[in-house]
């Protein structure tokens, strides 16, 4: 890690060992407007941002195709995305007159929600046990909404979440950094791009032309850390169809741009406005400062709601 790079959470839990540590199950703490002081006073806030950030630095400059070492915890990580995933072909979508909304999401949803904390477990070691069921509830958080059969960046919060618990806990380390964000958080999202299009998932709160994008927002910010400083590609080619076609795979931003396009129709600038105004942009690091802060979020020991201490 470079020299005055912000350490991510993982050591922070060297004050109070993991094992030792009283465990709780997350709730919601934000229920009205006034409620969002306390959030960004928070230390489940500052942890959040920070982890972030953390991993923004660690991808500034790089192509998906970047050479990186991968854990014992990553290669878990990816495993158990796989089981998702494999799960999605055992539960194709029902018949149903809605177009919209396919319920078989739920059949789907309602074994996660069973089997959440066995997968958790395959990753957190023995002696961790306790914190399973705390940083499940964030995986069981990361995939939708059973009810609406919706999906939106507040479940992308809730994965990152989850990721940042396993730095906290000591799972996940300074040296998984990159792999965090290419391996695990890749396949998230291709998980999560399976499940919109095979369930036919609403955008959870959608905010039209001035959202970002209906589903994803993470991947706009680490995307356009990996295209700062690049030889060539510049935000106006992010709505040219050849640049894309040929660097997605390289590149986090454009594989998200490349899936908007296959899932709407019509010119770019009306369906996703917020997009193309930052295609105007003359940088990527000054594209990084349109981004919005997303935040729905539930706390536990791990990710608190009390204030940051100042001491």
């Amino acid at each position: 890690m470079a020299e005055g790079e912000r350490q991510a959470p993982p050591d922070s839990s060297e004050e109070t060992p993991a094992a030792t540590q009283n465990f709780i199950i997350p709730k919601k703490e934000i229920h009205t407007v006034p409620d969002m002081g306390k959030w960004k006073r928070s230390q489940a806030y500052a942890d959040y941002i920070g982890f972030i950030l953390t991993l923004n630095e660690g991808v500034k400059g790089k192509k998906l195709t970047f050479e990186y070492s991968v854990s014992e915890a990553i290669e878990k990580l990816v495993a158990l995305l796989n089981t998702l995933d494999r799960w999605i072909d055992e539960t194709p979508p029902v018949d149903q007159p809605s177009r919209f909304g396919n319920k078989a999401f739920r059949t789907w949803y309602a074994k996660l929600d069973q089997e959440a904390e066995n997968l958790v477990a395959t990753v957190v070691p023995t002696h961790l046990a306790a914190a399973v069921p705390e940083v499940a509830v964030y995986l069981k958080e990361s995939v939708g909404n059973s009810t609406r059969i919706d999906y939106g960046t507040g479940h992308e919060a809730a994965f990152a979440a989850f990721l940042c618990c396993l730095c906290k806990i000591g799972v996940l380390r300074v040296d998984d950094q990159i792999a965090i964000v290419f391996k695990v958080f890749n396949r998230y999202l291709e998980v999560m791009r399976k499940l919109q299009k095979t369930y036919r998932m609403e955008p959870a709160g959608s905010q039209g032309v001035w959202g970002l994008d209906d589903f994803q927002f993470l991947p706009f910010i680490w995307g356009s850390s990996q295209l700062i400083d690049h030889p060539y590609l510049e935000p106006r080619h992010f709505v040219d169809e050849k640049a894309v076609n040929e660097n997605h795979k390289d590149f986090m931003f454009l594989e998200c741009i490349l899936f908007i396009t296959e899932m709407k129709t019509g010119p770019f600038a009306e369906h996703s406005n917020q997009l193309w105004n930052i295609s105007a942009v003359p940088t990527w690091s000054k594209c990084l400062e349109k981004f919005p802060v997303i935040q729905h979020f539930k706390f536990g020991s791990l990710l608190p709601i009390h204030p940051v201490s100042l001491c």
